[in-house]
């Protein structure tokens, strides 16, 4: 039997091996992804996506930290705040992540691949590795930035509490126009009221 080529291989066939080694290497980082699929497709849903385009979405989310993997443990597991070195060094996990999806050639993976290197631009060009703006940034990105913003504040982590649902909108409605799109925003904050992965604010 001949080998499958590696460009008839689905992105998603990939998918569960990636996952696994993310989830070996980070716990943690593993259970936010899946977190963030789920928020993140709600939001693709409400805004109508194709379940062409959701699909789309769910990869760029599972796969979102996969970069992950190449920053050492004495920064992935730090339990403090970062300094300026290490943050420069954590950044990098987009463009690691970018890399990892390229090097799959599958049919999707160059789309894909970008979804990833600019999940954390910001709206207003802030954002890294490339200071995208606007409606430039990829509209799974902006999405993801969303669903990630979101989980990342409200999950409880080494470094830090997790935020109540009450706390973490009003800053996500700070960041409108800055961070994240006012549009998607306005969508989201219909979306996430009505989610199973919405934090309660008592308990």
């Amino acid at each position: 039997m001949k080998p499958c080529p590696a460009d008839t291989i689905p992105l998603q066939n990939v998918a569960h091996s990636l996952t696994v080694a993310l989830g070996t290497r980070d716990y943690h980082t593993r259970t936010h992804s899946d977190r963030v699929v789920r928020i993140a497709k709600e939001l693709g849903i409400h805004i109508e996506l194709t379940g062409q385009e959701l699909e789309m979405l769910a990869l760029g989310a599972q796969f979102h930290d996969l970069g992950k993997i190449g920053i050492p443990d004495s920064i992935l597991r730090k339990p403090a705040a970062f300094e300026p070195d290490e943050w420069d060094c954590m950044r990098q996990h987009a463009i690691i992540g970018e890399q990892m999806i390229l090097a799959v050639d599958g049919e999707k993976s160059g789309e894909v691949a970008r979804v990833v290197r600019h999940h954390h631009e910001h709206f207003d060009g802030s954002g890294y590795p490339d200071k995208l703006c606007g409606t430039t940034i990829p509209l799974y990105s902006r999405i993801i930035s969303l669903a990630d913003s979101y989980d990342a504040m409200t999950a409880t982590r080494p470094y830090h509490n997790g935020r109540k649902h009450s706390a973490v909108m009003d800053i996500l409605c700070s960041e409108s126009g800055i961070k994240h799109d006012p549009d998607l925003l306005h969508a989201f904050c219909t979306v996430i009221e009505k989610s199973p992965l919405r934090t309660p604010d008592a308990g």
